[in-house]
């Protein structure tokens, strides 16, 4: 993405009204946007017209929009917004696991909206520097590595673990200052500055999903949760 331009926005929503209405007014604010009525649709046109940002509603005909943040949050390092009349603690729980950046309930504020869009591209397109996270250059703790090139972790013993954006950038966190423990708010402020309502609970959701990944793989990973006083990578 350019960094002195918009991020380059989708919408996949099968309400038609809604769905145009998005897209004047986020085109009126200058970020370029297409827009799509189901996954399928969707999946065609992203080919030839690459995006930075989805946004994604759930209730879509045929391939729902879980289906469709899992499968984007695989591919590639996409800013994903959920916008959905499915606002229960499940349905917000399970997008969040699954990658999604955003959670937003209809009816859609516009300008909340747009403000999110900016900030998430800002953050995307961020340098190191500017973010304060990852270096070009792995970032090593005795002989754990993470690698940006690659976004994954890599083990003493060679093994690797694919990581999301936000899985290598909290990693990059706690193993740039390992056996440190860090509170749980402290990670959410670092990670998601543009989170106009904070939940902490995010920070479980990375922490469950890396843990998972890691026994699939039957790796041991040091990853500590301190009663009380938060997280830690422990290193001997």
């Amino acid at each position: 993405m350019d960094t002195l331009s918009n991020p380059r926005i989708a919408i996949i929503e099968d309400n038609e009204d809604l769905r145009e209405e998005v897209l004047f007014y986020l085109q009126h604010k200058g970020f370029p946007i297409w827009g799509a009525h189901s996954a399928e649709a969707f999946w065609k046109k992203l080919h030839f017209h690459p995006v930075d940002i989805v946004l994604v509603d759930l209730g879509l005909p045929e391939e729902d929009g879980f289906s469709v943040v899992d499968h984007l949050r695989e591919l590639n390092n996409y800013g994903l917004v959920i916008i959905t009349a499915r606002g229960g603690q499940q349905e917000r729980l399970r997008g969040l696991d699954l990658g999604a950046d955003l959670f937003l309930v209809k009816p859609i504020n516009f300008v909340e909206l747009s403000n999110t869009l900016m900030r998430l591209g800002q953050r995307l397109q961020a340098t190191p520097s500017d973010a304060n996270l990852a270096s070009n250059k792995p970032n090593k703790t005795d002989s754990w590595c993470l690698e940006k090139a690659t976004s994954q972790l890599i083990a003493p013993d060679g093994q690797a673990i694919q990581l999301t954006p936000k899985e290598f950038d909290l990693l990059n966190i706690l193993i740039d200052s390992n056996n440190q423990i860090f509170d749980r708010w402290i990670l959410h402020d670092l990670l998601f500055k543009y989170t106009e309502e904070p939940d902490v609970h995010r920070i479980d959701v990375i922490l469950s999903r890396l843990r998972q990944k890691a026994r699939r793989q039957k790796m041991s990973l040091p990853l500590r949760s301190i009663f009380g006083k938060g997280v830690t990578f422990v290193m001997d």
